[in-house]
């Protein structure tokens, strides 16, 4: 049985792994919420967190608009499970295991009204660029009119500006070598390898591997998502935050 405690734990250190690739991590958060607040037009909205995880963006949500619902989808069982242990008491989360790779995810969630925004943070990249407009095609279906769409990662624009893209790129690495010059955080590999190590893990560790897992790279072009919202629909698309090629990417339903 998973603690709250022991999920508690293994959150905080992925939290710390993952601020080792975007020192300012934290900073982009608190941009996609302040756009979500403002966007939200009420102030319980029914927000979708795409690509979830342990619910590190879901709860921050939470803190911020207490009365919000928060629906965080993903396919990873031990994060997700993190995540639940975590977060069991939590009014307003439901974590939610869909593929949103596979047509017809939207109707799955069976949602009691059209969600006012959706959310990502560093997940979408290992989506392929053909399942990619799968999934906003999908997420098109269940926004209202006018919801916004934010997507916090890092977009590179190495196909359209190469030489921008090399600048962008730079502006990262200095970045991080200034903040953990004299201590580096554990990265995604070790992470992962001390979660194998845990006997208390080794029944999700096994299921993950079997279901799920991260997949690299696929879209990591900013212009890939670009196209795929406007095919699904979406009008204005355009960045709304950025440090180098950290982006926070939103777009708009008419």
């Amino acid at each position: 049985m998973l603690t709250r405690e022991a999920a508690g734990t293994w959150i905080a250190r992925w939290d710390v792994q993952q601020e080792g690739y975007i020192p300012d991590r934290e900073e982009r958060f608190t941009a996609m919420i302040d756009a979500l607040e403002a966007a939200a037009g009420r102030p319980d909205p029914l927000v979708l967190d795409l690509g979830c995880g342990p619910g590190s963006l879901a709860g921050r949500i939470l803190d911020r608009i207490p009365a919000a619902t928060v629906v965080a989808i993903d396919t990873d069982p031990l994060l997700m499970s993190l995540g639940r242990a975590v977060h069991a008491d939590r009014a307003g989360l439901v974590f939610t295991e869909l593929d949103l790779r596979e047509p017809g995810w939207a109707a799955r969630l069976r949602l009691d009204r059209q969600a006012d925004a959706a959310v990502s943070t560093t997940a979408l990249h290992w989506i392929s660029g053909e399942a990619l407009r799968v999934t906003y095609g999908e997420l098109a279906r269940v926004l209202r009119s006018g919801g916004l769409f934010l997507n916090g990662d890092n977009l590179s624009v190495r196909d359209t500006a190469p030489g921008l893209a090399g600048l962008d790129a730079a502006l990262r690495e200095r970045e991080r070598e200034r903040r953990f010059a004299h201590d580096r955080p554990e990265d995604w590999t070790q992470w992962w390898d001390a979660v194998a190590a845990d006997p208390a893990l080794a029944d999700l560790r096994a299921l993950r591997e079997e279901t799920s897992g991260h997949h690299g790279s696929e879209s990591e072009l900013l212009s890939a998502h670009t196209a795929a919202l406007r095919g699904a629909g979406f009008g204005e698309v355009g960045t709304l935050w950025q440090r180098g090629d950290n982006r926070l990417l939103a777009a708009l339903l008419p």
